[in-house]
């Protein structure tokens, strides 16, 4: 793992080494996910925020079941109890 010294200043702000930024399509204006993990700071971009959640859906995923399906069959049982 590369890393890279940064200072944080009087405001709390980091400045992102340009070489980061642009290996990881962050721009001006980019949108970004902070978490605190195990004493550690991370930030991350909204489509790995998205791969994540897929992620952990993946794991309740019944195989050869749809999703789509399973939901809209919830709904329809919900509204037929109504």
């Amino acid at each position: 793992m590369q890393t890279h010294q940064v200072k944080v200043s009087r405001e709390g702000r980091v400045l992102i080494p340009a070489e980061i930024r642009a290996a990881l399509g962050i721009g001006e204006g980019s949108s970004l996910n902070l978490a605190v993990q195990d004493g550690e700071i991370r930030l991350f971009g909204r489509s790995r925020a998205l791969e994540r959640a897929r992620e952990i859906a993946r794991r309740y995923k019944k195989p050869g079941e749809s999703a789509v399906d399973e939901l809209l069959r919830e709904r329809r049982d919900e509204a037929g109890r109504e």
